[in-house]
């Protein structure tokens, strides 16, 4: 004790670099505490219960479909300088407004964005304004791993005689997926497209995968670890997302699985389930399997919107749905809109046993047939009294 006190009095020198140090490592603390402070501020974060449930609140029943002119048999074709067809369009979109639409889902490819970023965001953005004109604010989709593996751009194939969704596209392709060099160039696509809209109050939101685990019943070539290439690139994409601050709400849809038990899921649905801002779901079944699916969703305590539905030959119709849905508050994007080069009217199981020599008996899909008239006029009035808008009949004619 007294050996302490002597060096105290008599030799202050050493308690003054000790005051010195700690007084360094107290200010290098300081500023370490600040950066992540500001980091911390800085990046974005998912919506809060609270928030989402705020945004819904604003939004009229959403209703719409999943939107590709009948013109385009897939994606590209939809948005290529050579066959981006605005008056189409414009016709078509002016059809599902006047049967009550106000949403639509809207699907990209992030090799569009890679060829000509200014003339894709400059065909989106002509497109978003004739949606506007119409009081529809679509659903924009990124990513989508459905049917064919190997898309490219330029000219598509016409679409196969017989076969539903012929000439669909995903993206990435398998061979884009599967390389790892070209991860930065999803990741540009990714904060190009959001960020270039990220304030546009024309958009609902964003759809950031299509049913990323999907693996297409062997149909195409798949990578063989596809769901795990997803796994990882699913997180990625909605921090791409997100790091460019968009005003609209990111989700991806649930497609398989129970739901019943977040835990219990697998890898891309429980990411699906801690990314999303809003719930929403895919749901082809009969009504009590679509009524199931929303109560098991409900105590997420997000707002909730069916993105894919309607299969008549499936058991899932507008007459039984959209009911369904309106009560519990549930936004209803059916599949199909205009008869077209998709040729989703044609069920599923053309792809065993092509519908050439004869058609169905009932359309799978689609809402109105290629001159513009309702397949079932009692689906269109349903659709008219539940949202309240318009005559299509009306809007039909003024269109010939």
């Amino acid at each position: 004790m007294s050996f302490v006190l002597l060096r105290c009095r008599h030799s202050p020198q050493p308690q003054i670099r000790i005051s010195f140090r700690l007084m360094q490592l107290y200010r290098l603390f300081l500023v370490l505490s600040l950066a992540l402070l500001s980091a911390s501020a800085q990046e974005p974060n998912r919506w809060t219960e609270e928030a989402s449930n705020a945004w819904y609140a604003k939004q009229p029943w959403l209703v719409g479909s999943n939107f590709v002119p009948s013109d385009a048999i897939n994606q590209l074709e939809m948005f290529q300088a050579a066959t981006f067809n605005p008056q189409l369009n414009e016709k078509e979109l002016a059809l599902a407004e006047s049967i009550g639409m106000n949403t639509m889902r809207v699907f990209l490819q992030d090799q569009l964005w890679e060829q000509d970023p200014k003339g894709f965001a400059k065909r989106l953005d002509a497109f978003l304004a004739i949606a506007a004109k119409h009081h529809i604010r679509p659903l924009l989709v990124l990513f989508d791993s459905c049917w064919e593996s190997n898309p490219h751009l330029g000219p598509q194939h016409p679409p196969i005689p017989g076969i539903h969704n012929s000439g669909w596209v995903q993206s990435p392709g398998a061979a884009e997926l599967t390389d790892p060099s070209y991860e930065p160039k999803l990741k540009s696509y990714v904060e190009g497209v959001v960020g270039a809209f990220a304030k546009d109050e024309r958009i609902l939101g964003w759809d950031i995968w299509n049913e990323p685990n999907n693996t297409n019943d062997h149909r195409f070539t798949e990578p063989k670890n596809k769901p795990e290439l997803v796994a990882n690139l699913l997180p990625k994409a909605f921090a791409w997302a997100r790091s460019a601050h968009p005003i609209q709400p990111l989700t991806s849809g649930l497609w398989e699985g129970n739901w019943t038990d977040p835990a219990k899921e697998g890898p891309v649905t429980k990411i699906q389930l801690t990314e999303s801002d809003i719930i929403t779901f895919h749901n082809y079944g009969w009504p009590e399997e679509f009524e199931a699916r929303v109560k098991s969703l409900q105590p997420l305590h997000r707002p909730i919107i069916c993105t894919e539905y309607m299969a008549r030959g499936n058991g899932s119709t507008f007459d039984t749905i959209l009911p369904l849905a309106k009560q519990y508050n549930v936004g209803a994007i059916n599949w199909g809109f205009v008869a077209g080069k998709t040729q989703t009217y044609l069920p599923w199981d053309s792809w065993q046993k092509p519908y050439v020599l004869s058609q169905p008996t009932v359309w799978f899909h689609e809402v109105f047939r290629q001159d513009w008239t309702p397949y079932r006029q009692r689906e269109v009035d349903l659709m008219k009294t539940l949202t309240g808008r318009g005559s299509a009949t009306s809007a039909a004619n003024q269109q010939h």
